[in-house]
């Protein structure tokens, strides 16, 4: 039953981060660029955290020296990285193409905890991260029109290390989530200053409306639902789902943003599914169940002491 709690946490986690792209989108056409949007994001879901976490909770703030600089490495590595990389990327690659990359993450994890770590996991947990893998290459059509830029794969061979990096730090901090998400977002707000150079975005444009395939949206609204839905809750329930379950299971399960990051672009962008994307979502799906089922069947006192570990302790 708690396992399918985790799961379900994790699932939520992935259809909000799946709004990123599709808010994204009307906060371009409204006139920003990629890295203002990502840094609106950053900074409106950091503030929006910092404020809440000092009236209700402020405890969760409170950072022990001997993290200080664990936090920054999240902040730049899980928050700022995954975010500034996967923008730049799809500047030189094709989006399907940089998301299949990126979600190549759940390989990297296991690889990590396995070779690492040093950690047995059972062979379903590699399997269903592969499977998972082959999925999205069906969703995205990857053999269809590509043309691979030198500089854009590397910027999404790097996405996808921080993304890794991102389920594996998550894993293995032992603060509250709250804390390490409402610092993470203001630290990655920090980092992306110098590249967003947010003093010259045109501010007026959120009081606008803007219309993308038909469907017209508040830019204030948008930005709205991009920090609070895909940004705060987003990473609020994936750093409690990874905690939870593990890093390699938590990162094939959020492969599943992809999907849901699809199907809402269909609602609200008109971008219909075709056959591939179905059949491949079909396949992630299986992917992710395998790896799920495969650790649930590691007795308790094999798994959680293992796999949460600590990785890094000076201290996602």
């Amino acid at each position: 039953m708690i396992r399918s709690v985790s799961l379900g946490i994790a699932a939520v986690s992935a259809v909000c981060f799946g709004f990123s792209g599709p808010m994204a989108k009307y906060l371009n056409a409204a006139g920003l660029a990629p890295l203002e949007s990502v840094w609106v994001r950053m900074a409106g879901a950091g503030l929006l955290l910092l404020v809440a976490l000092a009236l209700l909770r402020p405890a969760a703030l409170r950072i022990p020296r001997s993290q200080w600089l664990f936090f920054g490495v999240y902040a730049l590595v899980a928050v700022a990285g995954v975010q500034a990389l996967y923008f730049l990327a799809i500047q030189r690659l094709p989006v399907g193409v940089t998301l299949l990359i990126e979600y190549t993450s759940p390989v990297l994890v296991v690889l990590w905890v396995r070779f690492v770590r040093r950690i047995r996991l059972p062979r379903a947990a590699y399997v269903g991260a592969v499977i998972a893998v082959a999925g999205l290459a069906v969703v995205v059509e990857v053999w269809d029109g590509l043309r691979l830029d030198a500089l854009g794969l590397v910027l999404a061979l790097l996405a996808a290390a921080c993304c890794a990096g991102y389920f594996l730090m998550s894993d293995n901090l032992h603060v509250d989530p709250l804390g390490l998400v409402a610092w993470g977002m203001i630290g990655a707000a920090v980092v992306l200053v110098p590249f967003a150079q947010p003093w010259g975005i045109d501010w007026s444009v959120f009081g606008d409306v803007v219309t993308v395939a038909g469907n017209t949206l508040p830019v204030a609204g948008a930005a709205g639902w991009l920090i609070l839905v895909a940004t705060v809750v987003a990473y609020i329930a994936g750093v409690t789902a990874v905690r939870r379950l593990s890093a390699a299971v938590g990162a094939t399960v959020a492969s599943l943003e992809v999907i849901t990051g699809a199907l809402i672009a269909w609602v609200l962008l008109g971008e219909a599914l075709g056959a591939y994307q179905i059949v491949g979502g079909a396949v992630v799906l299986l992917g992710a169940l395998l790896a799920q089922t495969a650790t649930a069947r590691r007795a308790p006192e094999e798994v959680a002491p293992a796999v949460r570990e600590p990785v890094l302790n000076p201290s996602a």
